[in-house]
């Protein structure tokens, strides 16, 4: 597989750690030993699996010689942050289209990826209903910026073409590395699949490489395994075109799971939250409600029950990233956890420099 006939700006400068979570796997009962895949840890702001597609799209752009970019994605979308986070880097302006997929969603002054839309400074910002013809919006956004002069570069939401799936063919190429090091002897990766990027990336990769691992891949957006099989499927085989892999890919090579998808796209229920608080406290990892921590949830789902591994296989799970997204969604965890001070209003004295809040006992 040659990447190199292919412009990218060095985004990824070190593979990112394969990591054993023992207390996780302890708490799952030990069936099976859980691993991680940081992509969380990978470069940009705050991190996340858009940096690996953007280092191949932001680099055609720039052989463009593009002087802006267009995106788009959810109004809390991971990919618009790093977009936004790496067009600074690289002094494009940055124009943004957010889809609000659940009504009433944006705030301007909200927290998580809202906030940093505006710390990071987008160019503009449109927002526009659930459903609307977001890439034809795009192309009339585009169109005005080159009557103004600029020289604007579309990139699709999450990056997910076979230029940004690129990014994990490389990644599955990187993981092939890490295991002729290192094999505990996984079967099994398993993602987040939305715009289907990553899933089809790590697909390509694997098959151009020749390592057998099987995409375990968890709907956060769309309700049925067939309706995501056949976006990553097609964007699989694009990507093999691209990387002029001659051989035949097999569509049933596509796994998708739409039972952790809860009431719909950025909604969690009961399991995705259970999960997200069963890795923090057990790890110290942070994941999301909208797509990580609904692909936790499947694994969990998967060790408990188990579903799809044999007791003593183990398995390697992809964290891609999209923790700043938690911060908008304080009312999922508000339950503070017990004090052990005395309770009443002499439980406290004045706090300054040598005191502190606890009550001397007799």
């Amino acid at each position: 597989m040659n990447l190199h006939k292919f412009p990218r700006r060095g985004y990824v400068d070190r593979p990112t750690p394969i990591q054993y979570l023992p207390r996780l796997t302890e708490a799952l009962g030990g069936r099976n030993d859980i691993f991680i895949k940081r992509d969380d840890l990978l470069p940009g702001c705050l991190g996340g699996n858009k940096t690996r597609k953007l280092d191949f799209v932001l680099g055609e752009a720039v052989r463009q010689k593009a002087t802006s970019i267009v995106t788009c994605g959810a109004v809390q979308s991971n990919h618009c942050r790093l977009a936004l986070a790496w067009a600074n880097v690289e002094g494009l302006k940055c124009h943004l289209v957010l889809e609000e997929r659940v009504e009433g969603s944006y705030h301007p002054g909200g927290s998580g990826n809202n906030l940093l839309f505006n710390l990071l400074g987008a160019a503009s910002i449109t927002v526009v209903p659930g459903g609307a013809d977001v890439g034809g919006i795009m192309s009339e956004l585009a169109a005005r910026l080159k009557k103004n002069g600029e020289r604007p570069y579309v990139v699709p939401g999450g990056a997910a073409d076979p230029l940004g799936a690129l990014g994990y063919a490389a990644c599955a190429q990187e993981i092939a590395g890490q295991l002729l090091e290192n094999d505990p002897g996984f079967n099994y990766i398993i993602t987040a699949t939305g715009s289907g990027g990553t899933h089809a990336g790590l697909l390509a990769g694997l098959e151009a490489t020749g390592t057998p691992l099987e995409v375990m891949g968890i709907n956060v957006r769309r309700p049925t395994a067939e309706a995501q099989k056949e976006i990553v499927a097609k964007l699989t085989v694009d990507t093999l075109k691209l990387l002029e892999h001659d051989r035949p890919f097999n569509p049933d090579k596509v796994s998708c799971f739409p039972d952790y998808l809860g009431p719909f796209y950025s909604k969690p229920d009961k399991s995705t939250l259970e999960a997200i608080e069963l890795l923090a406290k057990t790890e110290s990892i942070i994941v999301d409600p909208v797509y990580t921590g609904k692909a936790l949830a499947g694994l969990v789902d998967f060790t408990r029950k188990e579903r799809v591994f044999d007791a003593g296989e183990p398995v390697l799970f992809l964290h891609t990233g999209g923790s700043a997204a938690i911060f908008s969604y304080p009312e999922l965890f508000k339950t503070a956890p017990p004090s052990l001070l005395p309770k009443g209003p002499a439980a406290a004295g004045p706090v300054g420099p040598g005191k502190t809040a606890v009550r001397k006992s007799k």
